[in-house]
């Protein structure tokens, strides 16, 4: 299992909106090969800052299936247009869990 780490600066006072929007980007998403769920995550120090972390089978299922796919443009077209820069994305593999 891969975790996807996602953080989103959205532009200031679009929150209502981009929530909505994951809504529907979430049924998006969870079609996708190789997707496992998710958490979304709202920041308190900065309202326009989210963490997504969605874990995925194999890295491959994020990087070259789900992104090469018109999921992903699907996805990107509801949530993209809230986003004050490109998200920071990076790909965690799980060591240990207690």
């Amino acid at each position: 299992m891969i975790l996807e780490v996602a953080t989103i600066n959205i532009k200031p006072g679009t929150n209502a909106e981009f929530e909505t929007n994951l809504q529907a980007a979430q049924g998006v998403i969870s079609q996708a090969k190789g997707y496992l769920g998710h958490q979304f995550h709202h920041c308190i120090e900065v309202p326009s800052r989210y963490v997504l972390l969605i874990r995925w089978a194999s890295l491959e299922d994020h990087t070259e299936g789900f992104r090469s796919s018109n999921l992903f443009v699907e996805w990107r077209a509801l949530i993209g247009p809230f986003f004050d820069g490109p998200p920071n994305v990076e790909h965690f593999s799980l060591k240990f869990e207690n």
